[in-house]
């Protein structure tokens, strides 16, 4: 990769500023010393996309450090979240998953950035608008994926499986399934739909990470720091974004369809305390879980 990029004034309309955000805190969080992950091409993302001249995307350039609540707090929170579902993902790789399908890939790199075994193919699925200016930005920096990668347009509302399989996806192979920043936009049946469709397409062994979120209060929370600065800084209101219809219980879904799991919050980072986050009051990531989970019956 090339170890800059040009300026570009290039529009991303039909990325979502919320990819932008969680592209600018990638930045940030690479730039630290202490970095649980770095993802070098993050900041390029932020330089193309016109509105965002303005965001941070090194740590020395957030005035109060970690006090801040967007570029500090939330910066970390996706940091660690990105190094979680890495370590997954290549543990799943190492066991024999080759397949990799990353739902609503948005400007995840992971497949240009992981060091990936031998064989291995990264499907991603995101609408067509996302992918291209995605990869406008990878090749202006002459970037070169380190696994077979299959970029696919369609919409996860509609039958997706179709296009996926018509690419080369094996559904009787092991696959690892990503859905890192999806689950918690999902109304509960769209969640259970996208949860059956996974099962119905994945073989003993394959793993499934994701992410939900509970609890999402928007008249009683909407004064909570990390909203409260996302949405006064950068016009971004989450609590609008997130659907408030009462969560499913997607451990107790996964386990009735044959799989094992493991739960995690942003405080409980698995093989990492160095850098865990502290609960605070009012903190709009206590309701965030890490799920991982594998299939363990056919």
């Amino acid at each position: 990769m090339a170890d800059t990029a040009p300026e570009s004034s290039t529009r991303v309309a039909g990325v979502g500023r919320t990819a932008l955000l969680v592209a600018a805190a990638r930045a940030i969080e690479t730039s630290r010393p202490d970095a649980p992950a770095r993802d070098a091409y993050a900041e390029h993302f932020v330089r193309a996309a016109s509105g965002c001249a303005d965001w941070p995307r090194r740590f020395e350039e957030v005035p109060d450090g970690d006090a801040d609540p967007l570029w500090g707090r939330l910066a970390r929170f996706f940091g660690l979240r990105t190094r979680v579902f890495d370590d997954f993902l290549l543990s799943a790789a190492a066991g024999g998953c080759r397949q990799v399908v990353v739902l609503g890939a948005g400007l995840d790199t992971r497949a240009y950035r992981l060091p990936w075994p031998d064989g291995s193919t990264v499907f991603e699925i995101d609408q067509e608008e996302v992918l291209a200016f995605k990869q406008s930005v990878l090749d202006t920096l002459g970037a070169v994926p380190r696994a077979g990668h299959v970029a696919l347009a369609a919409d996860l509302r509609r039958d997706w499986t179709g296009a996926l399989t018509a690419a080369g996806f094996d559904p009787t192979r092991p696959t690892a399934w990503l859905a890192e920043g999806l689950v918690p936009y999902l109304p509960p049946v769209a969640e259970w739909e996208l949860l059956a469709t996974i099962n119905a397409h994945s073989s003993r062994g394959s793993v499934l990470g994701c992410e939900v979120k509970y609890g999402v209060n928007p008249a009683g929370q909407r004064d909570y720091p990390v909203y409260a600065a996302v949405r006064e800084r950068l016009g971004i209101d989450l609590l609008a974004l997130f659907s408030t219809e009462p969560r499913p219980d997607t451990v107790a879904d996964l386990t009735a369809r044959g799989w094992s799991t493991a739960v995690h919050t942003p405080f409980d980072v698995p093989g990492r305390h160095d850098d865990a986050l502290r609960p605070v009051p009012d903190d709009a990531l206590a309701a965030n879980r890490w799920i991982l989970a594998v299939r363990s019956s056919a």
